[in-house]
C-alpha cells in the first residue's frame, strides 16, 4: 500500500490538497499523513477518491469539507464546520469539534470522540453522526435525515424543527426545540443505534441506555394555531 507523508511546515496546503484532489484520485487506497496542521482551514476538503487522509493534530475550519469516499481521521480537535456537505466516506475527529460539526452532510459517517459545539448536525440531510461526548445547544436545527447520536448530554433546543431525523440521547438534555419529542425505540431504530454503534468503536455500549427523540410533525405545514412555534 502506498503511502505519503506532508509536513505543512514545509509544504503549502495549497499544494497539498492539489494533490489531494487531482492525483490522488488515481491511487485508490493511497495513505497520506498531513503532519504539522497547525489549526490551518480546509485541509482535505472536497476530496473525491477512496483513499485514507490523517491529519496528525488539529484543523482549523472545514477540515474534510464536502468529502466523498475518503476516510480522514483527525488526531486532535477540529474547528467550525468539520466534514460539513459530507457526501460519503467517513471522518473521524478524535479530540473535539467545534460549531456546526456534520452541517448539512448527506452521507457518511462523523465519529467525533470528545465533545461537540452548537449546531452539531445542523441541517443534516441523510450522514451519520457519532458523538463520543456532549454536543452544544441547537444541535439537529432542522435535521432532515439520517441520525445523530449522542453519548453525552445535550444542550439547549435539540432537535428545533426537525423533520425525520432520529435523535439518540444516552445523557441529558437541557431541553427539546420546536417540534421534537421523545419517540419509543422500536428494533428497527435500536439496530440502527447498535450498528452506529458499533462502527463507531463504542459496540461495549448498550443501546437500551439511550433515548429516542424525533419529529412531532406539527410544523410540516403552516397552521394558525401553531405560530408561535415557527
Amino acid at each position: 500500500m502506498e503511502s505519503l507523508k506532508f509536513d505543512l511546515a514545509v509544504t503549502p496546503l495549497r499544494e497539498v490538497n492539489q494533490f489531494l484532489h487531482s492525483e490522488a484520485p488515481a491511487k485508490p487506497g493511497l495513505q497520506v499523513t498531513i503532519e504539522n496542521p497547525n489549526g490551518a482551514h480546509a485541509i482535505a476538503a472536497g476530496l473525491n477518491a477512496p483513499i485514507d487522509v490523517t491529519i496528525d493534530g488539529h484543523a482549523g475550519y472545514y477540515a474534510a469539507g464536502m468529502n466523498q469516499l475518503a476516510n480522514v481521521t483527525i488526531t486532535g480537535s477540529a474547528g467550525t464546520g468539520v466534514a460539513e456537505n459530507m457526501m460519503s466516506g467517513k471522518v473521524h475527529v478524535k479530540g473535539f469539534a467545534s460549531n456546526a460539526a456534520g452541517a448539512t452532510a448527506h452521507g457518511g459517517l462523523l465519529v467525533i470522540d470528545g465533545d461537540a459545539g452548537l449546531r452539531c448536525g445542523i441541517s443534516l440531510k441523510g450522514a451519520d453522526i457519532v458523538v463520543g461526548g456532549s454536543v452544544g445547544s441547537f444541535s439537529a436545527f432542522m435535521a432532515q435525515a439520517g441520525n445523530l447520536v449522542i453519548l453525552g448530554d445535550a444542550g439547549e433546543a435539540l432537535g428545533d424543527s426537525l423533520y425525520e431525523a432520529r435523535i439518540f440521547v444516552r445523557g441529558k438534555v437541557a431541553s427539546l426545540g420546536a417540534d421534537c419529542e421523545e419517540k419509543p425505540m422500536g428494533d428497527a431504530e435500536r439496530a440502527i443505534l447498535a450498528d452506529l454503534l458499533k462502527r463507531a468503536g463504542h459496540d461495549d455500549v448498550d443501546p437500551a441506555s439511550f433515548t429516542l427523540y424525533g419529529s412531532a410533525r406539527t410544523l410540516y405545514n403552516f397552521h394558525v394555531d401553531n405560530a408561535g412555534a415557527y
